[in-house]
């Protein structure tokens, strides 16, 4: 097992600052917009000093106004993705007393060889010590990240990871079925029948059985793997789902543009993936972009508009997207959509809205390859 280190003082303080110079050289592509939620997260971010991401939280608030409403309007949302470790556990008073104040942490499991089996640093004694002192450190919004349909795992072993998550009482619970990458050495070790997924009917069961088991705890699905308590749902990932503009920096960081004269359908970016090849672009005061602006086309953006929607628990607007695509969707994709709805996939509510049912949740990627077929 690999225990999570303090980062060197002086990498660190390089990366910052190379951040902050992106900051500065990429401001302009997104002026006139307000500040709504800031996200650190990819990578291990709480490995940062607190000092360090005060730096970053101050320098995008210098750079952009917050988002305002009335009285009742809920504070920026200020995320950090954290993994259960000594090290960053350590630091939670102090990004607490920075401005963090919400926590995604990737439990993943609380069973010792599943970890493993994941390859997890962690283990499940750390799990339980990092969510205790999120707690004690004043954090009253927590996000738990956990996997199902791991080899070895069985519905005994999810209601169990569940049970425990709820025990913490999170205001948020991501949950992701386990997929398996050709050529990773997952994939390997199925081919060589030393790992052994769940059958498929074993892996629904326990979709189903998390929608039910959330529910009745009071934190329901708003989105195909993410479950909320009402008004904890997370608006930084909201923004993708609804192609509004996010501004990514660092390594790998992706960016959306909103539509706008110059990009009829939006855009989106993707930083270099490399941390020498970034430094080496922003401390140059070059982009650090690993391919130019990529525009959307029209029928990119409809069945991007189409599919994250569909993701939702509230489904796919056919007023709005009519009014953004100038064409109902029942008429873009009668056959799709017909198909789908006599095949009790996909309904449509008495407010025109379109969306999957229970069954259309399970089966949520052939609802997609539909459209796309």
């Amino acid at each position: 097992m690999v225990a999570a280190r303090p980062l060197e003082a002086a990498v660190e303080d390089r990366y910052v600052d190379a951040l902050l110079c992106e900051l500065a050289l990429r401001a302009e592509e997104f002026a006139g917009h307000s500040l709504a939620t800031l996200y650190f997260g990819g990578g291990t971010p709480a490995l940062l000093r607190p000092d360090s991401l005060s730096r970053l939280i101050q320098a995008v608030e210098a750079q952009f106004p917050r988002a305002s409403g009335p009285p009742a309007f809920p504070p920026l949302e200020v995320t950090l993705e954290l993994n259960p470790s000594t090290v960053e556990r350590s630091h939670l008073p102090g990004f607490r007393q920075v401005g963090i104040n919400r926590l995604s942490i990737g439990v993943q499991s609380f069973f010792d060889a599943l970890l493993k089996t994941l390859g997890r640093a962690h283990r499940a004694r750390e799990a339980h010590a990092t969510l205790a002192a999120a707690r004690q450190a004043g954090f009253d919004n927590l996000s738990l990240d956990l996997i199902f349909g791991v080899p070895g795992q069985t519905l005994s072993h999810w209601q169990d990871d569940l049970n425990t998550a709820l025990e913490y009482a999170p205001e948020h619970i991501s949950t992701y079925g386990l997929t398996i990458e050709e050529g990773t050495p997952y994939a390997r070790g199925v081919e060589r029948a030393i790992l052994c997924l769940p059958a498929e009917e074993e892996v629904a069961r326990m979709y189903e059985g998390v929608q039910q088991r959330l529910e009745q705890a009071g934190i329901p699905l708003y989105e195909l793997s993410n479950f909320a308590r009402p008004g904890f749902e997370s608006r930084h990932n909201q923004r993708y789902w609804t192609g509004r503009p996010v501004l990514g920096l660092g390594v790998g960081a992706f960016s959306n543009w909103a539509p706008s004269e110059h990009l009829a359908y939006g855009g989106r970016r993707a930083n270099l993936r490399d941390l020498s090849g970034y430094l080496t672009a922003v401390e140059a005061r070059k982009s650090a972009e690993a391919a130019p602006l990529e525009a959307l086309s029209s029928s990119q953006a409809r069945l991007e508009a189409i599919f994250l929607a569909l993701r939702t628990r509230q489904g796919l607007d056919i007023n709005l997207f009519e009014a953004r695509f100038g064409a109902d969707p029942q008429a873009l994709y009668s056959a799709s959509i017909s198909t789908l709805l006599a095949e009790g996939l996909l309904e449509e509510t008495q407010t025109r809205m379109l969306r999957l049912t229970p069954r259309g949740r399970l089966l949520s990627d052939a609802v997609f390859e539909a459209f796309v077929d």
